[in-house]
């Protein structure tokens, strides 16, 4: 998969989650609450197989280089250029401020006539969500972060090397 073709993806689902959860959340009547938990559900599917896609490349690519979790699902560090933080990073908080604003603004109370339902209940499914988010994260950066060399058991990096302890040529 393309890098600009994951960010799209992300931009598209936080879209998608981000208009089904807020006309569940006004609607609020059988069919807008059944649309929104299914779309909370596929997002969250889709967020669990490109976690995993992730995660998998990134074992892979662990063996020459040095990977973080910090760098793959929070895209920390200079491994990841600065628009792509930005676009993911926005995403995925959308991502959480939308699950949880839609989760709390039905709160759990009963409905009219039904003595055991929950009116909120079926909004909660949206924090499942930003695994979308985190899912596509690390799909981008193990992908096509930069990374350094893996570095042996026992080696330091050049800034982690006492000052008295370098060669001077």
């Amino acid at each position: 998969m393309n890098g600009i073709n994951i960010l799209r993806a992300n931009v598209v689902g936080t879209a998608i989650f981000s208009i089904s959860a807020i006309v569940a959340a006004v609607v609020f009547d059988g069919v807008a609450k059944t649309q929104g938990v299914v779309v909370a559900l596929a997002l969250f599917t889709v967020g669990i197989a490109t976690f995993l896609w992730g995660y998998w490349t990134a074992v892979q690519r662990s063996r020459e280089q040095e990977i973080s979790v910090a760098e793959l699902y929070f895209l920390m560090g200079q491994a990841i250029p600065k628009k792509v933080k930005v676009v993911m990073h926005s995403c995925l908080a959308a991502q959480c401020v939308v699950a949880v604003a839609t989760a709390l603004v039905r709160p759990n109370t009963l409905q009219e006539g039904a003595e055991n339902s929950s009116r909120g209940s079926t909004l909660a499914f949206g924090v499942l969500v930003p695994v979308l988010g985190l899912g596509l994260n690390g799909l981008w950066a193990a992908t096509y972060g930069t990374f350094g060399a893996r570095r042996l058991k026992g080696e330091t990096s050049p800034s982690e090397s006492h000052p008295d302890d370098r060669q001077i040529g």
